[in-house]
């Protein structure tokens, strides 16, 4: 589930231009993968805008209760009798139900009893579906964080309370347990759970590219996302080739605190942006990819700048296939450092069968995308390759 809302995407909406780069393609050369479901599209065409290339890999989606009779009967019961709290979790799920509600010709009775009730939403996306509805709610947390939630709620006395929870795919054991060890009576209100990703191929390409650092960051937008993106690499046998990748090359940029949770237990460092929003997103990818990918060699002369799967030449960008941008990387790394055959393939193709012989291709294809530029790849006889650049 994304727990994100809308924020206008214009055109002077990026992030200042980076070195090395056209303004209005900062993300040249950069892969970002999308794990989200819902609105994928949406970020994917943000991203695209500023120049990256973008990988869709939803790691779940959303699906319906495969029976509304057990929505209806906690809707039924929170009709019973006064509510005193609601809590809306999900911009979506407090739509569906209100909408679910509204078929069944329990709506208006619905929104009068939430009406009457003290209203908390987790974050800012259900915020705005309680005041589509013609409600306002009392709080919602800055961090959008349901532990926050909670706090405030157990702050005040619950005993004696109703309370109803719009559950968000599962039921969130803690939060109910703790209301009701507080004296409330708690109604869950299931809506939609989680499923599998309706693509798991290319949620197993994702983590093949994470591994071979072909992609360079991959967004998240929901922590059971983030978490589901882990489970797929365990259970490919990936997960400690996966976090170490994400530990020192590939970016890993949440939507916020509570969608980077998952994450750091296994020591991976995650960008945020203050809101959570997919521009505020969007802006926080570009502000942050292109310094941790960008290379810029000291050859006098001729401005280049690896960057990603791109390289720049005197601000002219040349696009790389994932593997000779793989080679130039590696030797972008330490430029002026030879690289044997077998160290480069060991580095560049994590994983693949191959033998020397793909090296040596790979290294011809590089050499003729760089054209004129191609000596800046320099042979050292039985020893390997290395970046012909100056000291310094």
């Amino acid at each position: 589930m994304d727990t994100t809302t809308t924020e206008p995407d214009t055109p002077g909406s990026p992030a200042s231009p980076t070195p090395g780069t056209t303004g209005s393609d900062p993300l040249i050369g950069c892969v970002v993968a999308i794990t989200s479901d819902r609105r994928r599209e949406e970020l994917g065409a943000m991203l695209r805008r500023r120049g990256a290339e973008v990988m869709m890999a939803p790691t779940m989606r959303i699906i319906p209760l495969h029976d509304d009779r057990v929505l209806r009967a906690a809707t039924e019961e929170c009709l019973r009798g006064p509510l005193d709290y609601a809590v809306a979790t999900t911009g979506i799920g407090w739509r569906a139900w209100i909408s679910t509600a509204e078929g069944w010709g329990l709506g208006e009775p619905l929104t009068a009893a939430l009406a009457e009730a003290t209203l908390t939403a987790r974050g800012p996306k259900a915020t705005g579906a309680i005041r589509q509805c013609g409600m306002r709610e009392t709080y919602s947390p800055p961090s959008e964080s349901s532990t926050e939630l909670l706090d405030w709620l157990l702050a005040r006395d619950l005993a004696g309370t109703r309370i109803a929870v719009q559950l968000h795919g599962s039921a969130d054991t803690v939060f109910l347990d703790a209301l009701r060890g507080a004296g409330a009576e708690v109604v869950p209100v299931p809506v939609y759970q989680w499923g599998p990703p309706q693509d798991t191929g290319a949620v197993n390409r994702l983590i093949e590219a994470v591994v071979r650092r072909q992609v360079h960051a991959v967004a998240f937008t929901s922590a059971p996302g983030a978490a589901a993106f882990l489970a797929a690499a365990e259970n490919s046998g990936n997960l400690g080739r996966v976090v170490e990748a994400m530990q020192a090359d590939v970016m890993a940029a949440c939507i916020g605190t509570v969608c980077a949770a998952p994450l750091e237990p296994h020591g991976i460092t995650t960008v945020s942006p203050d809101r959570g929003r997919l521009g505020s997103l969007a802006r926080v990818i570009t502000q942050e990819l292109p310094p941790r990918v960008r290379r810029r060699l000291n050859t006098p002369g001729r401005d280049i700048v690896v960057q990603g799967n791109a390289v720049l030449i005197d601000g002219r960008p040349v696009p790389l296939p994932p593997l000779p941008a793989g080679v130039l990387r590696e030797l972008a790394r330490q430029p002026g450092r030879v690289l044997s055959r077998a160290e480069l393939l060991r580095r560049v193709w994590t994983g693949m069968r191959r033998d020397e012989h793909a090296v040596e291709a790979t290294v011809a294809r590089l050499r003729s995308s760089l054209g004129e530029h191609a000596d800046v790849i320099a042979t050292v006889t039985k020893r390997g390759y290395r970046l012909a650049v100056e000291p310094g």
